[in-house]
């Protein structure tokens, strides 16, 4: 990796963790879902970067993949909030999240296990580290405390643009695993549950452009997000026929679900992490 492009990395992360801890000052009771997530896009412009997807703010049963669409939907006494946030610099990306319990201190344990389990996957990490040796740690310091990982969800590598580059790390054992190599980046990202940790489909809030699609009103939106995803509120007009769909992934059982996440840059004795 040449210092250009680890230096665009590394302004990304500085962003991406400004701003999910300044979001979560945010975050209280009766204030609307949207508020915060304009606020973290809007922050992260004016820091000098460009949001690499909508601000995912999920709550409670929901993993991922929730952008909210208009004022309706508040915070409530009790919930659970994953807020995940991306932010790139020329189209090199730093993604993070973190988990809060808004007025209450019921899930604690299950936040804390996510984020243990990020620490020591971190601190697994180097090159040519097996991603099935990752996925086995995680697993088993969430099952420590006494919870499940969400088996269905990975970490993912990033590239320029490319936000899932096509090596996963999982977070659980696997008999499947990739050898990572030295200046690969990841998104390394824990999901604990009360629940056996299996995934199904709700609502598509979150949408990006498919190869299939041609025109000119594809090729403007073309210009602004590239492959990355973008929410419909960013671009109303647009015509949603045709359009890849994240839909939010919701834990099968309706239990609770936490999330920690960070990038990190692997290198020969371990990995940077830029979103501290």
């Amino acid at each position: 990796m040449n210092d250009i492009i680890h230096e665009c990395y590394r302004r990304a992360g500085k962003v991406a963790s400004k701003v999910r801890k300044d979001a979560v000052g945010r975050i209280k009771e009766d204030v609307p879902l949207l508020e915060v997530a304009e606020y973290v896009e809007k922050r992260i412009e004016t820091l000098g970067a460009k949001p690499a997807f909508p601000c995912n703010i999920s709550l409670n049963e929901v993993a991922s993949h929730y952008t909210p669409e208009d004022y309706m939907p508040r915070f409530k006494k009790g919930d659970v909030v994953k807020i995940d946030i991306g932010a790139h610099i020329d189209g090199y990306i730093a993604d993070t999240a973190t988990t809060i319990e808004l007025g209450t201190k019921n899930h604690t344990r299950l936040i804390m296990s996510c984020d243990e389990a990020l620490e020591k996957a971190i601190a697994s990490i180097k090159d040519r580290a097996e991603t099935g040796a990752i996925g086995k740690i995680i697993e088993e310091t969430i099952k420590k405390h006494g919870f499940n990982p969400v088996k269905d969800l990975t970490g993912h590598s990033l590239e320029r643009y490319k936000l899932h580059a096509g090596v996963t790390i999982p977070n659980c054992k696997s008999f499947f695993s990739n050898r990572i190599k030295k200046d690969m980046v990841f998104a390394i990202e824990p999901f604990a549950t009360y629940g056996k940790g299996n995934i199904k489909h709700g609502k598509p809030h979150i949408f990006a452009l498919s190869g299939r699609i041609k025109g000119k009103e594809p090729e403007e939106i073309r210009k602004r997000f590239g492959t990355l995803p973008f929410a419909l509120r960013w671009i109303p007009e647009i015509n949603r026929k045709g359009l890849r769909e994240y839909h939010e992934l919701i834990e099968a059982g309706g239990e609770i679900v936490a999330q920690s996440e960070h990038t990190v840059i692997v290198n020969e004795e371990g990995c940077e992490v830029i979103t501290r």
